[in-house]
């Protein structure tokens, strides 16, 4: 039981890292990334549908970005999706694909995605803090039980915090490696 308790924490902590990450890959960085366009919803015959369900998403050069509609008579749809969303994009169609430019970001968009990047950074922090506290009422609810004893209890909350600081240390890298790439020119 109380050995469960600790394999459910490293998979939910390891879970809340690959979230922060993809979380991340959202963030728009003057370099093209399929990822960008996750958030993109296109009205297609009267329900919302994923962008990556509808299209074909390559990046056929560092700053742009190429979609290829699977049904060529979406391809309406889809511009228009793409031109009011708020990523700033000013997608181009030739009738077949859609191209979109990734501008270079300036120093003001920098600062400002640096700060959206920050609070996303905390509030992972803040989950992987969350699963610590659960671990630990847990440990202290078999000790109470006396399902486990005040040593093993112990040696559980000091393996727990372990593991919390080494998964906020490693979130701080995916972090810090962001904010590189959001800073680079």
């Amino acid at each position: 039981m109380a050995k469960d308790i600790m394999e459910d924490a490293t998979r939910r902590m390891s879970k809340t890292l690959e979230a922060a990450s993809k979380d991340y890959a959202t963030i728009r960085t003057g370099r093209a990334n399929p990822m960008l366009l996750d958030s993109i919803k296109v009205d297609y015959y009267g329900s919302l549908t994923p962008l990556n369900q509808l299209a074909g998403i390559s990046v056929p050069e560092p700053r742009q970005l190429l979609i290829a509609p699977f049904d060529k008579s979406s391809l309406d749809n889809v511009l228009k999706a793409l031109q009011s969303s708020d990523m700033g994009f000013n997608p181009s169609s030739d009738g077949s694909v859609i191209r979109i430019n990734i501008p270079p970001l300036n120093q003001e968009r920098r600062k400002e995605l640096t700060k959206i990047l920050h609070k996303k950074a905390e509030s992972h922090k803040v989950a992987i803090r969350n699963i610590r506290r659960d671990v630990n009422e847990a440990i202290k609810a078999q000790q109470k039980s006396s399902e486990i004893t005040e040593d093993d209890a112990k040696q559980m909350q000091n393996q727990i915090q372990k593991d919390t600081d080494k998964f906020i240390a490693d979130l701080d890298k995916l972090t810090s490696k962001k904010e590189a790439e959001l800073n680079e020119i």
